[in-house]
């Protein structure tokens, strides 16, 4: 390995077995305890491995410690820790080449292939790992993920900034990275407080192959968004996690950057694979391209107290689309007892809920100002036809489908107290699918009117607070805490 040290402008090449500054760098690293890291810039050519033998090891730098990867630097991750334990991260910068228009089209791997082994150029890499916090770091221009959790355990990422990140297909489209990605299979972990920004894929998400275990036990708490290319947070084939009090901005942009090719519509809060005893509660978003939520193979979970408001034009969301919509595009699992309360979707481009499946509670929701492209009157503009011989689609307050990815009709609703404005509400309130049977469908107490509200919604939605309640029905659950 050569490292190079610039310190007040001069460089140090420090190369192992012909410099003391460099064995002694190594030393304390094998031997853990903490290691303070000097101001200046550190290059790198080769990644700093962290393997079984490093233990209670603690990297300790400052906003002026920079870890940069040289020209000529090859590898996985900057730091690639290996089945270590009880390893720390503070407080310095790590940098990287960033999604130039000279960085190589990297296209998404394989479906049966992990990212952790397909993406290089990563910044830290924490495969088989426990007891591993990442706190305080900042990382810009990184080509690939800033941090991959693989098949690790109690690992906390917080108070960390992250900044124009991630690269391109062979379309010139985002290929999923940029942000913080926990997979195969990860067990009690945390993301909390932290910043994206200017991330060309998705801010921080969950995924595992098909055959692999679901990732488990997560928190995705108090991050905030902003210009992100495809989902500020993506739920991906995992049990028990929380996504709560986030905050985003501008996502699904820029426009040319999202991946259509792939389908992949930017989200606020997307869910992809089998989610079940989760919670997505308290999130604020603010002018999505896409949708705000999919609950593309959740079930079994609640979607709470949460507010996204578009205000621009319908043209200004080129892929807008619902406020939330279900899906069951994974084979083993059905869109089933689904609680959606005391949400706010203002301003957009077509409907309010989109839902299959049975035993949801619809409560208590603002769908306000919907129908922004005036389907179907300008459908030649925005396409408002999704499914053939179902012209309700896309100007239903709320929809209740015949099917999604495959068929499984909307049965035993209860749709309560909620209230539906927007571009003819009053005649297309709530709609269903040919093959819906009204009969197992109950709805009571919804207001729906034609007229536009210019009023902030949260601030005039009565009994809202900035949280919802945690009563018995929300059952928000109790996260154990990462050590």
């Amino acid at each position: 390995m050569r490292l190079i040290w610039l310190l007040g402008g001069i460089s140090f090449l420090i190369s192992t077995g012909c410099s003391t500054p460099a064995q002694k760098f190594e030393k304390l690293v094998a031997q853990g305890g903490k290691v303070y890291l000097p101001k200046g810039v550190l290059e790198l050519t080769q990644p700093i491995e962290l393997t079984p033998a490093i233990a209670n090891l603690e990297l300790i730098g400052s906003k002026e410690t920079v870890i940069r990867g040289g020209a000529d630097f090859q590898g996985v991750a900057f730091f690639r820790c290996r089945s270590c334990k009880n390893v720390r991260f503070r407080g310095f910068v790590i940098e990287g080449s960033g999604a130039s228009a000279s960085t190589l089209p990297v296209n998404m791997p394989p479906s049966d292939v992990p990212f952790l082994t397909h993406f290089q150029n990563n910044g830290i890499t924490i495969d088989g790992g426990m007891d591993v916090v990442v706190s305080g770091v900042t990382f810009r221009d990184i080509a690939s993920f800033p941090v991959i959790v693989s098949r690790s355990k109690n690992v906390r990422l917080e108070k960390l900034t992250v900044t124009n990140s991630g690269s391109r297909n062979s379309h010139g489209r985002n290929n999923t990275s940029g942000g913080i990605l926990i997979e195969e299979g990860s067990d009690h972990w945390e993301v909390l407080d932290s910043t994206f920004e200017k991330v060309l894929g998705n801010g921080v998400w969950t995924h595992s192959r098909y055959n692999s275990p679901r990732n488990t036990n997560g928190l995705i708490k108090g991050n905030t968004f902003h210009t992100i290319g495809r989902d500020a947070v993506q739920v991906g084939h995992a049990n028990r996690v929380q996504v709560t009090g986030n905050k985003g901005k501008l996502i699904g942009y820029p426009v040319d950057i999202v991946d259509l090719e792939n389908h992949g519509t930017p989200v606020g809060v997307d869910t992809a694979g089998k989610v079940d005893e989760s919670s997505y509660t308290g999130n604020t978003f603010e002018e999505v391209n896409g949708k705000c939520f999919d609950l593309d193979g959740f079930h079994d979970g609640v979607v709470a107290g949460n507010t996204c408001i578009n205000r621009g034009r319908p043209e200004d969301y080129p892929q807008g689309h619902f406020g939330l919509v279900m899906n069951n595009t994974f084979p083993e699992m059905r869109s089933q007892y689904i609680i959606i309360r005391d949400n706010v979707f203002d301003g957009m481009k077509f409907g309010g809920l989109f839902v299959i499946g049975t035993g949801h509670k619809i409560l208590n929701n603002r769908l306000l100002n919907l129908n922004r492209a005036h389907c179907n009157e300008r459908k030649a503009d925005f396409g408002c036809v999704a499914f053939p011989n179902e012209p309700d689609v896309m100007r239903a307050g709320i929809y209740l489908g015949q099917r999604a990815e495959r068929p499984d009709p909307a049965e035993n609703i209860l749709i309560e107290n909620n209230v539906i404005t927007g571009f003819q509400m009053k005649a297309n309130c709530i709609l269903y699918a040919p093959g819906v049977n009204p009969s197992t469908l109950t709805s009571r107490g919804n207001t729906c009117t034609d007229a536009t509200s210019k009023e902030d919604p949260v601030l005039t939605m009565p009994g809202r607070s900035s949280a919802p309640t945690q009563g018995d029905e929300y059952r928000v659950l109790p996260m154990p805490e990462v050590k």
